[in-house]
């Protein structure tokens, strides 16, 4: 049970980050929403992740990957009281901020807390895991907007219950890291904000990054723009309108980690990069004949890119980490990772606000995501790095 339980605080913390996605237009009706708000909603959580990474992401290094975890489920129990209570914008930005926060501290130590207790099982779930919360806490959402009372209040109030359990397993769990006398000074030193990655790791990381930003962006585009795209353009007007896309590529990604776990991290971003590019091809030309078949079958085939990108991504990187270097380096990852969630996301509202409009955003936004991840490719070809 302890094994499954770092995988599953994952979980519950990524489901969290997308079940505001089916409620967004409910927002809109409620609080009179524009683009541009719900994307700078989805914006601040990412970037508030990111801030989290870059301060806390190493902190499990020194203190363990326990109190690092049973504070971060803390905060994620007091973010989830504001979103269930929220009345309006300034509310949902604040949680979504805690919630952000929450998220980056758990990441890291969650990942780190399954490498420890099996390497091999710990680097899949530290794959398959954030496309099955992402799914997962879309679908719920939808589903609890659809057919449940209190549709902007009950997942949330269902997410706090199961962080409170997490929490009551967590307590009860062993500590998988060792740590020394000066821990505590070491922690408090490795909270200044920077990047770090042992030398032997950085030329890896280098071709890593590209394609994880690539990925995540992809992901953002569906988090943040999908449900006004299925429901401006195709014209599906429904809670499951943005969950469904999002859950599609979200469960197609996992799939797809696991169908490919044993493959070269070379051959996972290859197959990444040519899944984007058929995906977004498609997906491009069913926005424009207003295709909604070929529209799912475009996000299917691009969630085929975001598993295999996600997955090459950390093989690239954190197997090689040693055990006091596993929390700071999946940080690393995941701070490429939602770089690539919120900073696009955010353009793209201001694109859609003041710019060409929602179709030509998601059109070039599509474009820039394909191109990243072919630069990761042949940044790859050209190195030789461990696999």
């Amino acid at each position: 049970m302890t094994r499954l339980l770092p995988a599953s605080i994952t979980i519950t913390v990524l489901a969290s980050s997308s079940a505001p996605t089916p409620l967004y237009t409910t927002y809109e009706r409620e609080w009179a929403f524009s683009a541009l708000t719900t994307t700078v909603v989805f914006g601040v959580y990412a970037l508030a992740v990111l801030s989290a990474l870059l301060v806390l992401g190493r902190v499990s290094d020194h203190l363990g990957r326990r109190p690092v975890l049973l504070a971060a489920l803390a905060v994620q129990v007091v973010a989830m009281v504001l979103l269930a209570t929220a009345g309006g914008a300034a509310q949902l930005i604040i949680a979504r901020v805690l919630q952000g926060l929450s998220t980056g501290a758990a990441v890291g130590a969650a990942g780190a807390m399954s490498l420890d207790l099996d390497q091999r099982r710990g680097a899949l779930a530290n794959s398959v895991a954030p496309p099955i919360g992402t799914a997962f806490g879309a679908v719920a959402s939808a589903s609890v907007v659809q057919f449940l009372p209190w549709p902007t209040h009950l997942v949330y109030l269902v997410l706090l219950v199961l962080y409170v359990l997490q929490a009551v397993g967590l307590a009860a769990a062993p500590e998988t890291l060792r740590r020394g006398e000066t821990a505590r000074a070491q922690a408090l030193v490795s909270m200044v904000p920077r990047v770090s990655l042992p030398r032997r790791l950085r030329a890896p990381f280098v071709v890593a990054a590209p394609v994880v930003f690539a990925v995540w962006a992809l992901a953002g585009l569906y988090g943040s723009l999908a449900p006004a795209i299925v429901r401006d353009v195709l014209g599906w007007d429904s809670p499951f309108a943005g969950a469904s896309t999002l859950f599609l590529q979200t469960v197609v990604a996992a799939i797809t980690v696991v169908l490919l776990y044993s493959a070269p991290a070379r051959t996972s971003v290859l197959i990444a990069v040519m899944a984007l590019a058929a995906g977004m091809a498609l997906t491009l030309v069913a926005l424009s004949t207003t295709s909604s078949p070929l529209f799912f079958f475009g996000t299917a085939i691009a969630g085929v890119g975001f598993g295999a990108g996600f997955q090459g991504g950390i093989r690239l990187v954190v197997p090689h980490a040693e055990p006091g270097e596993r929390a700071g380096v999946l940080s690393s990852v995941y701070v490429a990772a939602y770089l690539g969630l919120g900073l696009p996301a955010v353009l793209a509202g201001v694109l859609t606000v003041y710019g060409g409009g929602l179709l030509t955003t998601t059109r070039e936004y599509a474009v820039a995501v394909v191109v990243l991840a072919a630069l990761a490719a042949l940044a790859m070809l050209r190195r030789r790095l461990p696999t």
